[in-house]
Order: structure tokens, then sequence, then C-alpha cells
């Protein structure tokens, strides 16, 4: 199984009332990120066979602009497994709940995201060091219950390739 970690997007500042914060919208840079994440997966082929996003709204509007760019047409899954005070143990019970998919994408929170991405890449079966920055994607190759960290992308690094794509792009006005 291949699994994509997603960190959600930029979100602005966490709001003191928890049931205010788990409403809480992307905002204008983390719908960005979304897309930039979104069609770079797209412009890979990137393969999703299922998204699974925790509850909250950030992740689910990350899920879902990152799916609709990459032409997902799948139905968005809700698991309480990717809710910020999820377990490692809550966790592995969402990874056998779909092994029998060939690749996901889970959408969640740090710290237990990255915890989860450094446990099942951890040879030692303690935590690697992991940190997904918001809107960071990383691509992770299971077999059996060990993961191996195929890349690691933020969306700063994307929006540069983006940028110089573009700019090669366009035709050269100089005159020498």
């Amino acid at each position: 199984m291949v699994i994509y970690f997603l960190r959600h997007a930029s979100a602005g500042e966490h709001l003191a009332s928890p049931k205010k914060d788990e409403k809480r919208p992307l905002d204008k840079d983390g719908i960005e990120q979304s897309g930039y994440v979104g069609r770079a997966l797209a412009a890979m082929a990137v393969p999703v066979d299922v998204i699974i996003s925790s509850p909250l709204k950030r992740c689910t509007q990350t899920a879902s602009l990152v799916g609709n760019e990459m032409g997902y047409e799948g139905k968005l899954q809700i698991e309480t497994a990717l809710r910020p005070e999820a377990t490692l143990a809550d966790f592995r019970k969402l990874l056998e709940k779909y092994a029998a998919q060939e690749s996901i994408m889970v959408v969640g929170h740090n710290p237990n995201l990255s915890q989860f991405l450094g446990t099942v890449i951890s040879d030692s079966g303690s935590e690697a060091a992991i940190d997904l920055k918001k809107g960071a994607i990383a691509r992770v190759e299971m077999r059996r219950n060990r993961g191996t960290l195929q890349w690691c992308i933020t969306p700063k690094v994307l929006r540069t390739l983006y940028a110089a794509a573009v700019e090669s792009s366009r035709p050269n006005t100089s005159r020498k």
C-alpha cells in the first residue's frame, strides 16, 4: 500500500474555543497551498483510491481542494482516527480498515500526523523526527507494518517550481 500523508493547509491562528476551532476554515494562503499540492499531484499522475480526512473543516477543505485538482472522483471519507487527539492505535486501526486499497491519502493535523508518519517509517518502531509543514505531503510505501519514505514536498517548494515553470514558458522578449 502507498500512503500519502497530507497535513491540512494554512488556516490562520488557533481559536481558543474548541468548538469554533473545529470549524476554522482555510485562509487565503491555505486555499492557494491546496491548489499547488493538487496540481503537482495531478502532474505526477498520482493515483489515489481513497482520500480520508479528519472531520475538522480545515482538513476536509484541504482534502476536497487537493482531490478536485487531482481529478479524484470518489467520496471523501471522514475518520475520527485523524482528529488532533487521535492516537497511533487509532491510526493503525484506520490502516487495517483500508488495507485492501492500493493507495490512500490521509489528511490530518500535527503533531499526530507527523508522529504517525515518523512511526511507520522508523526501523526501530520508535518515532523518526518528521515535521510536516502545513500543506506538506509525503509519500510512503508500506511493506507489512513498515514504510519507506519516498518523498516529502512542501507547498513552498511547489510554488517555487510552479513559478519557475511559468517563467521558463514565457517567450524571451529581451533584445541583444
